[in-house]
């Protein structure tokens, strides 16, 4: 029995559908790349603020305890196959990290700023005691 227009749109109409959804299904599909940079640059500059000494200055070290604590999320993500969340977690850990850094180098500049300071007045002092005009 020949199919007449009507039978014969609806199959084209079901194919288009079929297709357009295993295409959909295909593209969901696709995984999100371990963000293996990432972590490794989020890693560096948490090692990087841990040198300069950040866990001595209680702003600095709040942000490096974060930025730890976001890296082994980050790494608890990656293993149970959610890399788009341990991307972010990842972005936000050295965000942290280089916060931790330029707070820590912030507090340094201040005490030698200080230390200077009180150098230079001591030495007036000194001078002046010795009959040093200024």
């Amino acid at each position: 029995m020949p199919m007449n227009w009507n039978q014969n749109g609806r199959l084209l109409c079901r194919a288009k559908v079929w297709f357009a959804a295993s295409a959909v299904a295909l593209g969901c599909g696709t995984s999100f790349p371990t963000p293996a940079q990432h972590l490794a640059d989020a890693q560096s500059a948490e090692r990087s603020a841990m040198e300069l000494g950040a866990a001595s200055h209680p702003n600095a070290r709040l942000h490096l305890q974060l930025a730890h604590e976001q890296i082994a999320t980050a790494n608890t993500e990656i293993k149970n196959g959610d890399n788009e969340s341990a991307d972010r977690m990842l972005a936000r850990a050295k965000s942290d990290a280089e916060l931790s850094i330029a707070l820590t180098r912030e507090e340094t500049a201040r005490t030698d700023a200080q230390g200077a300071s009180t150098q230079w007045n001591n030495q007036q002092t000194t001078n002046a005691n010795q009959g040093a005009q200024p």
